[in-house]
């Protein structure tokens, strides 16, 4: 009987805690569920704030594909822009702070050390104030409205460059000693044995990587040019910049647009938070 008094105790302590967590989710969740919820609804009800299902999608998925007023409906076009950016800065961004972070900690030494500080200064830069310089980069090299334009500024990052080196501290150097002693090269030892020992690692860049890229907006704006470039959030943007808008439709290009990044971060999840962690399989 005192123990199960000791737990009854415990778990009444406990309801502050799980009412605050509970609390807590419905308000994450609740922009989740309006965003869904106004997809379905005509622009009337979303403007007078209902708050549950309307029998009105397949209108609004049909204004998004013909077109609103004052805009010209490139839906598709931008969903393959922002998957063809997104997917190559996100190969390009791990394989290349992947290298870099291990480099840092499996090599390192005080010099290393001191750049790999410098690095870190850089965090501290706000990316606006980046964006004058690195746009006129892209111009001199005729890089605007392009894929390497995009992705360029973006393609090693110093958050990236950190979690890698500091996850690659649980890498077993002595699989790394004993590789270099049958004679695999540094690259190899790279490829074949760092690279499947870190997968939690590279799962949990490739998440952060790919939504950052995806839901990129001020760079985009800045560097792509020709409408033929844009991604998600121009398209969004340019919907929602007409005299009228339709709600409606705007609410369903957002539920397209969130659908790649929820599916991905869904499929990774469990490696996602053994990356974080700084978990080693």
């Amino acid at each position: 009987m005192t123990e199960n008094r000791k737990i009854g105790a415990i778990q009444r302590r406990l309801i502050p805690s799980y009412i605050f967590l509970i609390l807590f989710a419905l308000f994450s969740v609740f922009p989740l569920f309006w965003m869904l919820t106004a997809a379905t609804n005509t622009t009337v009800d979303v403007s007078q704030g209902r708050l549950w299902f309307g029998s009105f999608g397949a209108e609004n998925f049909k204004a998004l594909l013909e077109g609103a007023p004052f805009f010209e409906s490139k839906l598709w076009s931008a969903m393959r822009n922002s998957f063809v950016y997104a997917v190559t800065q996100t190969v390009f961004c791990i394989l290349i702070c992947s290298l870099a972070g291990y480099g840092f900690e499996l090599y390192h030494d005080s010099a290393k050390d001191a750049l790999f500080g410098v690095l870190l200064l850089a965090m501290m830069i706000p990316n606006v104030a980046t964006m004058i310089p690195l746009f006129t980069m892209m111009s001199k090299m005729k890089l605007l409205s392009s894929v390497w334009g995009f992705m360029l500024p973006a393609v090693a990052t110093p958050f990236m460059i950190m979690m890698f080196r500091q996850n690659s501290r649980n890498f077993p150097v002595d699989i790394m000693n004993a590789a270099r002693i049958d004679g695999v090269s540094e690259l190899g030892i790279f490829f074949k044995i760092y690279m499947p020992v870190m997968k939690s690692t590279y799962a949990a860049a490739a998440v952060i990587t790919f939504m950052n890229a995806w839901n990129a907006y001020l760079w985009p704006r800045v560097v792509l040019k020709d409408p033929d470039t844009q991604t998600m959030p121009l398209f969004i943007a340019n919907l929602a910049a007409g005299y009228t808008i339709d709600y409606g439709a705007l609410m369903m290009s957002v539920l397209f647009c969130s659908l790649p990044t929820i599916i991905i971060f869904f499929i990774l999840q469990k490696q996602f938070a053994e990356g974080i962690t700084g978990a080693v399989k």
